[in-house]
């Protein structure tokens, strides 16, 4: 890959992510002020000692922001990781074996995918001591279905091939063909996937958090700062709009490098193609 074939929407994209990382790699040492601190009245205007304004009670927004990126960023991350093993694990199984258990597989995931997502993820956690490992883990399990049904469609276009055919032939298991034949030659589009998983991941754990069943308080994230200053908007008060903006921000950002990185694997080249 040559630096100057890279456009400028994937750089714009790249530097997005790197500041939010930043910011959840590093937010003790950079956030103004703590978590969970008061600092002044309710809802000040963006200046002075306050960069972006104070919240409802009156917590700094800029320090609230870059804490709440460390939260969501790894909430999400895990999920998709958490979503993607499982998802790959099954969907490459099903593709390989065949037969009944790939029905068994495909008919079970088919059924998952027919019931709402965010009504589903409602009931369990209503029903479910609020974790935030059950958290992660209901996101994962939901969002694996999903993963389930690329990961399946790209492994059955590389288990037909002629080399795929041949590891059979020499008495190859298994767990050989998937982890040398079929994941190398999937790789690329499965990445791009699991940008695209991610930035999923992002959203609805923020629409979680707006319901009051996601992330809970006092720690901070950018779903709940939404739901905690939505009341402000009705005086003119943006503070609101600041995490809602980050959400934003941060899910075109992945957006724009899995859109470059889509365009390069338009084939399932994987980890044999062209760089």
């Amino acid at each position: 890959m040559r630096l100057a074939s890279v456009p400028i929407s994937a750089w714009i994209g790249m530097a997005g992510i790197a500041l939010a990382l930043v910011c959840a790699l590093f937010a003790p040492f950079i956030a103004p002020y703590g978590e969970t601190q008061v600092v002044g009245d309710v809802w000040l205007p963006a200046g002075g000692d306050f960069l972006l304004g104070t919240d409802n009670l009156g917590r700094d927004l800029l320090s609230r922001l870059i804490f709440g990126a460390r939260t969501t960023i790894l909430v999400a991350l895990a999920a998709t990781v958490l979503s993607f093993s499982l998802g790959m694990a099954l969907s490459f199984t099903a593709a390989v074996t065949g037969g009944l258990i790939d029905q068994f597989f495909s008919r079970f995931n088919d059924l998952m995918m027919a019931i709402p997502t965010l009504i589903f993820a409602l009931v369990v956690l209503a029903v479910l001591p609020q974790h935030l490992w059950i958290l992660i883990l209901v996101m994962a399990v939901l969002d694996s279905t999903r993963v389930f049904r690329i990961g399946r469609a790209v492994a059955l276009d590389v288990a037909v091939m002629e080399f795929v055919e041949a590891a059979r032939l020499r008495g190859e298991g298994h767990l050989w063909i998937i982890f040398r034949e079929i994941l190398p030659n999937t790789l690329s589009p499965l990445l791009a996937e699991f940008g695209l998983r991610f930035a999923f991941s992002i959203l609805f754990l923020s629409t979680l958090s707006f319901l009051g069943l996601g992330i809970q308080p006092p720690a901070a994230d950018w779903g709940g700062m939404v739901k905690d200053n939505k009341d402000g908007i009705i005086f003119g008060i943006s503070a609101a709009l600041v995490p809602g903006a980050a959400i934003a921000a941060l899910a075109v950002s992945v957006n724009l490098v899995v859109d470059w990185m889509m365009k390069r694997t338009s084939s399932l080249k994987g980890g044999r193609g062209d760089a």
